[in-house]
């Protein structure tokens, strides 16, 4: 997966501003992935990362947090090839985001601002419950991870995300004339991807791989179904902080 192929219509191809929204139950790379296209990564100047808990921690502040309009305006005024980047929707006051709805459509200019170059990602974990039971009733189909088609995913999450009374794109208008430009579902991890996901751990640490370690660390992981033991539940967003207790 490259995120250039998401992003074309950024540069020039199309009259949309790149408009991605990725889920899953596990994300846990998915913020720094993105950034990895501009300079700096998620410190460059061009790269804006929300999260509610910190930036819109409490719903009773809703009309001071649609200032976001305007902040989003002032920063597409200095550099229209920019990146927000919203975390954890499912934790975002809804109707928040219906103030960048102007910035989300076919038009070109909006209050004189040129946003075609712009890149708005959404990241949500609601869906991935859905998610896991479509990869779990493949593999019961004798069906290989890789073969599950966009198809098949994009139905279950949009309507997770329309269900749910608490995300913020809950009756969003965004959502209901489709001004979302790609949906990115991250399927579960299984058993090998976690060993590649310690192994690479490893080698940023500078060590040698150990077959001990790397079962070890295995072991400590949960996966599900009870039965099956498939898919991790959650990545490999604890490898790191396990694989310090068998070093």
């Amino acid at each position: 997966m490259h995120f250039e192929q998401y992003t074309s219509k950024s540069k020039g191809g199309g009259n949309l501003p790149a408009l991605l929204v990725l889920a899953s139950a596990s994300l846990n790379s998915a913020p720094c992935w993105p950034a990895t296209s501009f300079k700096g990564g998620l410190r460059s100047p061009r790269v804006h990362h929300f999260s509610p808990i910190i930036h819109f921690p409490h719903p009773s502040l809703m009309d001071r947090y649609k200032d976001l309009k305007s902040w989003v305006q002032g920063n597409l005024t200095a550099c229209g090839r920019s990146l927000f980047l919203f975390d954890e929707m499912d934790k975002l006051p809804p109707g928040l985001m219906e103030v960048l709805r102007p910035f989300l459509g076919p038009s070109w200019v909006v209050y004189g601002t040129n946003y075609r170059k712009a890149i708005f990602i959404f990241i949500s974990n609601t869906g991935g419950e859905q998610i896991n039971q479509v990869a779990l009733e493949a593999w019961r189909s004798r069906r290989e991870r890789e073969e599950i088609g966009l198809q098949e995913l994009e139905p279950v999450i949009a309507r997770a995300v329309l269900d749910n009374p608490h995300h913020g794109f809950w009756r969003s208008g965004i959502v209901e004339e489709r001004l979302l430009d790609a949906l990115v579902p991250f399927l579960p991890l299984q058993r090998h991807h976690v060993r590649h996901c310690v192994l690479n751990e490893l080698a940023q640490l500078g060590l040698e791989p150990r077959d001990e370690v790397v079962q070890a660390v295995l072991d400590a992981t949960p996966f599900f179904p009870e039965d099956e033991q498939l898919f991790s539940s959650n990545g490999c967003k604890t490898v790191a902080s396990r694989l310090a207790f068998f070093l």
